[in-house]
Parts: structure tokens; C-alpha cells; sequence
């Protein structure tokens, strides 16, 4: 049952969203006002981002409050966003357990990794950028588990991809941030194109984004239920880092340790989990791709598990790690175990947070030195030359994924710069067609024809208005006015009048 709106309850679950959003604005609108320069800018910058998440966590216990008292239903409708013909996308949000629960933990995590990226980041180059992104991808983590319909829940899935892709670029000064941070923005795309698959083909068939109406769709056809599901299996299986796209992950660690922290060990990572649990009611209903989850799952867990024994570094063991609990995540919701898988995701997420957070300190936290790799992984050469280079899937996704995106780009570009621009011209490029004339200017074709026009308008304007008493324009005038003075004088004499007349009689009748 899809319940009443309830305007208040709406109000209060949106600005769970929205108070990180205006924090990043605000930060933003601060550097642009010219006040986050020095080290005591930085407290300012610090307590507006963690008050914004703060907040949010009191104000969720709140309604957590109100759910467990019975006063919440599980779907509140603030009013219409927007229109689009028969379509009307709403702004609601969800408010059942599952919800509210992540929403809780989101902003709990957030809110302690903000705490710690403080004095983590003193005196960093990137401080109030590092915040600002963190806050979006906070707004964008809530609009995911909060949405009531796919629209918001787009709007804060992208938003975690471009958060993300900021923060892996964070020394952008540095040629493999930014590199690892166009792979990951290129790999996570092909996961967005699903959800826009999946999503386009809910509205064609139903109608609706919203989730109880995708929740109420039973019975469905077997081809139907198998293509709406596969669009959001292909954007949870991107945004999770699952086989075939886990490369990504290991890249996207080049930002810093707190986003890594909470992107990457709690939040980010679990994001397509947390749609693959929203989706259950329409999961059942296509037990093969279930199958294909449980077995995607388990081939990922495996190669994380090979991969991570040969790690000799703390991030990169313990994001290899977290893959791997995610397979487990995704067996668990193939086998049609989505409880269990929920409080997977709740538990570890909050674990590996913890660890991440430790990651730098990590050598002085531990009783003894890192294991080697087992010694029977080390007998199977074959098998741990292919666990050291991650069973080559890095240069196979390069070769398919960003290398063709960054050649056609290439292509793109020299296609601007070559043909487009020199046929449009560009904006304070041009040169004086004439030498003697510096202030006709044009560039490309349209911007040169278009000089030629004016110039050519310019001497007709010259040549009739502009040489005065007795230029062209005056003579043409007097010529004229001299015609119509002779036939005015004969329209006054009165045979020619009574000829008017009758022409216009007999043109009447």
C-alpha cells in the first residue's frame, strides 16, 4: 500500500539529503568569497561539514523514533518535482526499515569520518575541496537510500560518481590521480547506462518510478521481469565492483585515506547492494538472474581472496578484502537470502570503516609482521604470477574501456579543432578581413560571411544615408516624391477620378 502524503514527515526525511548539499554550497561560496585561505579557516570549514552530518544523524534518530513507534509510514510523498505528459515524477522517499537503517548508518559513518579528516587533512593544499566533495557524496549516499522512486535515487547515484571521481583526483597536480580517476568514471558509466535501462523500462511498462509501484508488480512475464532486472544488475554490479568490473576499485584508492575510508570500505561499495535489495520484490521473479548474481558473486569473492594474499600494502589488502565480503553480499542475495545480506552489509560496513581509518597507523597496530603469501599459493607459479597482476583484468579493462574512451576523445577533439572551429570560428579568434579596416573582423565561414554581410550593409548604408545634402539617397527620394505629385495631380481631375471609380465597381462586382 502506497500511503497518504504526509507533507511533515516528507519534509523532515528530505532535509536529511539536503543539509550536506547546502553545506558543500555553502563551503563552496565560501572559498569563491575568498575566506578559506590559511590555517584558521580551516576549523570553520571542518564544523560546518560535520554539523551538517550531525544533524542529519539526530535528526534521522528522530524519525527512527517515530517508525518504531508506529507514527511513520513506510512511503512519504513531499509533492511533484515535475511532469512530463502522463508522467509525474514526485519527490517522495522511502521510510520502511531497510531505509532508514542505511541512512542511519550513512550518516553515523559520515559524520565520524569527518570528525577524523580534519586533522588528518591540516594543512593540506585541497582542505575545503576535500570537505565540500565529501558533503556531496553525503547528500548523494542519502538521496540512494532514501529515494521513494529511481529518478532521486539517479540523481544521488550520480552524485556518489562524480564525488567520487573528485576525490580520486584529488592531487590533481599528479598524472595517475587523475588517470585512475578517469578509469573509475569511465567503468562506473557503463554501470549508469544500465540504470537508465532498467529505469526507462519501468516508466515504459509501468508507468512509474516509484519504488511501491515496482514492489507491487507481480506475476510479471518472464521477458519482462529478466530485462527490467538486468539493467539494475549491470549498475549494482559496476557501482559494487564486481567481476567484470572490479579493476576500478583498486584505482580508485588514490585519494585520501578518509574518502577511501568511507567510499570504498562502508558506503560506496555497498551501493549496489543496497539496490539489489530494494529490487527483491522483482529479483524473485527471475530466479536465473539470481543464479547469475550468486554466480558473479562468488567468482569475484574468489578473485579477491587470490589477489589480496599477495598485497603488500594496507589499502590495498584491506579494499581486496572488502570485494570479497561483497561477493558474499551478492551469493547471499542470488541464494535469495536478503535479510542475511542486509545485515551483512550494516555490519561490515561499519568494520571496515574502522579499519580503513586505522590504515596509516596500521604497522604500529600490529603484533607482528605482515604474513607472506601461503606457501602453497607460492608452489603454483602460474597461479600466483596471475593473483600478482590481478589475472591481467586492469590491461584487459584499459584496452576496452578507457583506451578507446580516451582515443575517441582524441578524435573528438581533433574534429573541434580541425573542421568545427575553423568552419564556426571561435569566440575572439578572428582577424580583420580588411587591413585598412581593424574593426571587421571574422573567423571561420559562418563569421567571415557573416563580416562580409555587415561590411556590405555598411556601404549601402553609406551610400544612401550617410553622404548628406544631395548624396543618393536624397536624389532617389525627390524622384520619387516628384512621381507621386504627378499622379496625384491627375487623380484630382474628374475623369480620372470617375475612372478610379468605376474600376473599382467593376472590380467589386
Amino acid at each position: 500500500m502506497i500511503a497518504a502524503p504526509l507533507p511533515y514527515a516528507a519534509l523532515a526525511i528530505g532535509l536529511v539529503p539536503a543539509l550536506p548539499l547546502f553545506a558543500a554550497a555553502l563551503i563552496g561560496l565560501r572559498l569563491l568569497a575568498g575566506g578559506g585561505r590559511g590555517d584558521a579557516a580551516e576549523p570553520a570549514t571542518a564544523r560546518l561539514a560535520a554539523g551538517a552530518a550531525g544533524i542529519g544523524l539526530v535528526l534521522l534518530l528522530v524519525i527512527d523514533g517515530c517508525a518504531l513507534a508506529g507514527g511513520l509510514p513506510a512511503y512519504v510523498k513531499l509533492g511533484r518535482w515535475f511532469a512530463s505528459g502522463d508522467l509525474a515524477v514526485t519527490l517522495s522517499f522511502m521510510a520502511d526499515p531497510l531505509a532508514l537503517a542505511a541512512a542511519t548508518l550513512v550518516a553515523l559513518l559520515g559524520w565520524l569520518v569527518l570528525r577524523v579528516a580534519r586533522p588528518y587533512l591540516h594543512r593540506e593544499a585541497g582542505f575545503h575541496r576535500f570537505f565540500a566533495c565529501l558533503c556531496l557524496f553525503l547528500a548523494g549516499a542519502q538521496l540512494v537510500v532514501l529515494a521513494g522512486n529511481g529518478a532521486l535515487l539517479f540523481v544521488g547515484w550520480e552524485l556518489l560518481g562524480i564525488s567520487s571521481y573528485l576525490l580520486i583526483g584529488y592531487a590533481w597536480h599528479r598524472p595517475l590521480a587523475t588517470g585512475n580517476a578517469l578509469f573509475a568514471f569511465v567503468a562506473n558509466r557503463i554501470g549508469d547506462a544500465g540504470l537508465i535501462v532498467g529505469l526507462s523500462l519501468s516508466v515504459w511498462w509501468f508507468g512509474s518510478f516509484e519504488w511501491p509501484v515496482l514492489a507491487a508488480a507481480r506475476d510479471l512475464p518472464s521477458i519482462t521481469a529478466r530485462l527490467l532486472v538486468f539493467g539494475f544488475v549491470v549498475a549494482a554490479l559496476a557501482k559494487s565492483a564486481q567481476l567484470p568490473f572490479t579493476p576500478w576499485i583498486a584505482r580508485a584508492l588514490e585519494g585520501p585515506t578518509p574518502s577511501s575510508a568511507i567510499f570504498y570500505g562502508s558506503i560506496l561499495i555497498h551501493a549496489g547492494v543496497y539496490l539489489l535489495l530494494r529490487l527483491e520484490p522483482l529479483l524473485v521473479q527471475a530466479p536465473d538472474v539470481q543464479l547469475g548474481l550468486a554466480l558473479a558473486g562468488l567468482l569475484t569473492a574468489l578473485y579477491a581472496w587470490l589477489c589480496g594474499l599477495v598485497q603488500t600494502d594496507v589499502k590495498s589488502a584491506l579494499v581486496f578484502a572488502t570485494v570479497f565480503q561483497v561477493g558474499l553480499m551478492f551469493v547471499a542475495i542470488g541464494l535469495g537470502w536478503f535479510g542475511l545480506a542486509g545485515i551483512h552489509l550494516g555490519l561490515h560496513a561499519a568494520w571496515r570503516v574502522w579499519q580503513f581509518l586505522l590504515a596509516p597507523s596500521w604497522l604500529q597496530l600490529a603484533p607482528a609482521p605482515p604474513k607472506p603469501a601461503p606457501a602453497w599459493l607460492v608452489r603454483r607459479q602460474w597461479l600466483y604470477t596471475a593473483s600478482l597482476n590481478r589475472f591481467w583484468l586492469d590491461r584487459l579493462a584499459l584496452a576496452l574501456l578507457a583506451q578507446p574512451t580516451v582515443s575517441l576523445a582524441r578524435d573528438v577533439r581533433g574534429l573541434d579543432e580541425h573542421f568545427i572551429d575553423r568552419a564556426l570560428g571561435e569566440p575572439g579568434r578572428g582577424s580583420p578581413l580588411v587591413a585598412d579596416k581593424p574593426l571587421v573582423v571574422g573567423d571561420g565561414i559562418a563569421g567571415r560571411l557573416l563580416a562580409r554581410l555587415a561590411e556590405k550593409l555598411q556601404e549601402l548604408e553609406r551610400h544612401l544615408s550617410l553622404r548628406g545634402r544631395g548624396g543618393i539617397g536624397e536624389r532617389l527620394l525627390q524622384r520619387g516624391g516628384r512621381y507621386v505629385r504627378v499622379l496625384e495631380n491627375l487623380l484630382e481631375q474628374p475623369r480620372y477620378l470617375m475612372l478610379a471609380v468605376m474600376a473599382t465597381f467593376v472590380v467589386i462586382l
